[in-house]
């Protein structure tokens, strides 16, 4: 029976991930502390918030191309390389005290369009360092590293920018890319080698390619559409309706807030263990979507009912019973998600031929994090005239009609 980890390019696969995982995790998290500190406003931070997420987002489909025609490993490697240069720069301007808020977020720039050239590239790589019967295993261990790596983040961060500040945060960082970059220079990765169009011709050429095989394929189009709805309604309830319900209608302290956030963390970090624990050998990917989407529903609910202002106070606000409670909801809802993305993750790699892997995982989370921006605009403006508990349960019933319809729709075919 072949085991993952005695696999050495996997092995050094997952330290790339995880060390800079962490050291980004690090930073994130500060971040806003820091812009506020260094006389920064909350548009300035949501600012920083955009920053991180749309670059990647429109780079995404060309570095699909760039992923599918140059060597995987080389673009893994470099974009570390590069992003520990960007941030060993900051590092350089904190400790001379040049750094300014505009630097920083023209720095934000770099490191998100990095990323957005880094991640197709290593997902389209995974399939070739590890047999096509592991893949779920290896996805869930991807993101219980990922996981781990987040929920180390705000502990590990906030000790270092308390007693060090943030110049010691930026020389973290960049040395975890730059330990990321080294730990993956040795994985033996054989580069295919095709004839392609030169030219912006060429990358349009190659992208309508990409976009087209995820047409043709019934499968990978039907999952698209399920993502980018499902993500438009789910994520945005944690970033948008948790911190206004928080803020508004609990009474608890503003550290509390944290271990909410703790719970989502570690419900992720279950559901990608438990995920490669029942799973992991198996090739179906609609039992485990099913699992997930149904678990993902009783989460939403149970959070949406424990918001209603009736339970509010039959249960306690303020109590500890109630925290709980609600942390519950939030860790099962967020084990969940994991449960729909491993096996999702799993199925496109075997399914999509290694020729154009980088362009689909590029496409396919274009699609899915562009989801995200648009749900956390709707929330809002819905947000300022209906009640924030009859808003998460439409979303959350609204989601589970969609996942209905789309379970329907493969049974039919």
């Amino acid at each position: 029976m072949r085991k993952i980890f005695p696999n050495i390019n996997f092995v050094l696969y997952l330290i790339g991930r995880m060390v800079s995982d962490t050291g980004t995790g690090i930073q994130m998290i500060i971040m806003p502390l820091y812009i506020i500190d260094a006389g920064g406003s909350a548009a300035t931070v949501g600012l920083f918030s955009f920053l991180s997420l749309v670059p990647a987002l429109c780079v995404y489909p060309f570095a699909g191309v760039l992923g599918d025609r140059l060597n995987r490993k080389t673009i893994m490697v470099a974009t570390d390389f590069l992003s520990a240069g960007v941030i060993l720069g900051l590092t350089v301007l904190s400790y001379n005290g040049s750094m300014s808020l505009s630097v920083l977020l023209a720095a934000q720039v770099l490191i998100s369009l990095l990323n957005g050239i880094f991640d197709p590239a290593t997902k389209g790589m995974l399939p070739q360092l590890v047999a096509q019967e592991e893949l779920t295993r290896a996805n869930s261990r991807v993101a219980s590293l990922r996981g781990l790596s987040i929920l180390l983040g705000p502990v590990i961060g906030a000790s270092l920018y308390a007693n060090f500040g943030i110049t010691m945060l930026f020389l973290i960082n960049g040395v975890s890319f730059l330990l990321s970059g080294i730990s993956e220079i040795p994985i033996r990765y054989k580069h295919v080698i095709r004839e392609h169009e030169g030219g912006i011709a060429g990358i349009m050429t190659e992208l309508a390619g990409g976009v087209k095989f995820i047409l043709a394929n019934s499968t990978i189009r039907k999952l698209c559409y399920y993502f980018l709805v499902i993500y438009a309604l789910i994520q945005p309830v944690y970033s948008v309706a948790l911190p206004l319900f928080y803020k508004t209608r609990l009474q608890y302290a503003d550290t509390q807030y944290g271990y909410l956030q703790s719970a989502l963390i570690l419900g992720m970090l279950l559901g990608s263990v438990l995920i490669g624990l029942v799973f992991g050998k198996g090739q179906d990917m609609l039992k485990p979507l099913k699992v997930g989407s149904g678990l993902l529903a009783a989460g939403m609910i149970m959070f949406s009912v424990f918001m209603f202002p009736g339970i509010l106070s039959t249960i306690g606000n303020g109590s500890i019973l109630y925290f709980v409670l609600l942390s519950g909801a939030l860790c099962l809802s967020s084990a969940a998600i994991m449960f729909v993305n491993v096996p999702v993750q799993s199925f496109i790699q075997r399914e999509t031929p290694n020729q154009y892997m980088s362009r689909v995982f590029s496409i396919v989370g274009m699609i899915t994090r562009g989801g995200l921006p648009f749900g956390a605009l709707i929330y809002g403006f819905i947000l300022e005239r209906a009640p924030i508990h009859w808003t998460v349960l439409v979303g959350t019933l609204l989601m589970v009609f969609i996942s209905v319809v789309f379970f329907i729709s493969f049974i039919s075919n």
